[in-house]
């Protein structure tokens, strides 16, 4: 029998760690199967630009995983059962079960509401494809009225590529930005400067130190008292995880990431990898990593070597696990590239201007072109299974202790 390898979620992370298992493990001993709820790939980093009105390309799994020897179903997850090792799964058909023995949870991330009264029933948001074309029908019924205001909520790295995008390619919306904190807080000084200096040319008003308690379908409330009137308000204050893997019984963080030791093995359930926005990793500076496209490559590529390594019995290599840079749009012709250190403080030098929209526009057709190519330029090499994979280290092991 096949060994029956899950890979739940098709984003940034799910199909990189698709893409390299069947390219690194024989197909006569292992079976790849992608579930994702949409049939196609969704470029989520360009969600603000699909919203604004431009092309943002979507091809179909069908299409990117043809010819892979991956399994593709078209699916909602449901539940999650480590113990049994089952994936409940729901579609047009009534969906099912699908049983596995390697199980990796690449479910990503969702827009966070935090409770705020008013933001489910009436905010928009950019988190994946539907919703970003939700909002783009509104803007487009503002824009054939004559004009509207627009409310960005969150000054996080989203917020701001979001507020200067819609400024930039729809001159007719009036675009206020609503930060929690001082503009830009994470950044370095110049970086903040050079943000400031985008959203006059641009023409967004920011409030900044203002906490919003409560969104309604015209105006946007804030704790101080102030009311903004808001034709659309769009949601960008953060993000958060879906809650199948606690109710699954794996161990999770208070905002239910996955516990991993440092190969993105479930401290948990040593059936079960992590990657992407649904992990909690620490990375070599000892701080968690982030939830972001590069923390998906990152723990991707640790969680195929550690597979790869368990099931052929091969030793397994660390992979860096750093975060180096915050790289922000800020609109087509202008961007920021920003350094952090080790303990993802900004470092004092940044890029800003054509170059850096140029680099963060490469970034972007340069993950989109792997990730539509899942299986090219990667070694042919196929591993054979050890005789009795990892079966030794899952049946007299602590999960807590994990062999990494």
């Amino acid at each position: 029998m096949k060994h029956r390898i899950i890979v739940l979620g098709a984003g940034y992370a799910g199909a990189y760690v698709a893409g390299n298992l069947v390219r690194r493990l024989s197909r006569a001993e292992v079976e790849v199967t992608v579930v994702n709820a949409a049939p196609e790939f969704v470029q989520r980093l360009r969600g603000h630009q699909l919203a604004a009105g431009q092309q943002v390309e979507a091809p179909k799994l069908a299409d990117v995983f043809a010819g892979t020897g991956i399994r593709l179903r078209v699916a909602r997850v449901t539940a999650v059962d480590p113990e049994r090792q089952i994936v409940a799964v729901a579609d047009a058909d009534g969906g099912g079960e699908l049983g596995f023995d390697t199980l990796v949870y690449a479910l990503g991330s969702h827009v966070a509401h935090r409770g705020i009264p008013g933001v489910v029933e009436h905010a928009f948001d950019v988190a994946g494809r539907p919703a970003a074309l939700r909002l783009r029908e509104r803007l487009d019924s503002l824009d054939g009225q004559g004009g509207g205001s627009v409310v960005v909520v969150g000054d996080g790295l989203t917020g701001i590529e979001t507020a200067t995008e819609l400024a930039e390619s729809r001159p007719g919306l009036s675009v206020t930005l609503i930060a929690r904190g001082g503009l830009g807080a994470r950044l370095s000084e110049g970086a903040r400067g050079h943000l400031r200096r985008a959203c006059d040319r641009l023409g967004i008003t920011v409030w900044e130190h203002a906490s919003v308690e409560a969104v309604e379908a015209a105006r946007v409330l804030c704790a101080d008292g102030m009311v903004l009137a808001s034709d659309a308000t769009v949601w960008t204050a953060g993000f958060a995880v879906n809650p199948i893997a606690a109710e699954g019984g794996l161990e999770v963080t208070e905002d239910g990431r996955i516990v991993v030791d440092r190969t993105m093995r479930s401290v948990s359930h040593p059936n079960v990898y992590a990657v992407g926005d649904s992990v909690y990793a620490m990375g070599d500076n000892g701080r968690p990593m982030p939830m972001s496209c590069a923390t998906a490559g990152y723990t991707g590529m640790q969680a195929v070597k550690a597979i790869t390594g368990r099931l052929t019995g091969r030793k397994i290599a660390n992979v860096k696990l750093a975060y180096t840079f915050n790289h922000v749009s800020l609109g087509r012709r202008d961007g920021l590239l920003q350094p952090v250190d080790d303990q993802a403080r900004a470092k004092p030098k940044y890029m800003g201007g054509r170059k850096a929209a140029r680099i963060k526009s490469g970034i972007l057709k340069g993950s989109l072109w792997t990730t539509s190519h899942p299986t090219f330029g990667l070694p042919t090499r196929k591993h054979r299974l050890a005789a009795a994979p990892d079966a030794a280290e899952i049946a007299v092991a602590s999960p807590k202790n994990a062999v990494v």
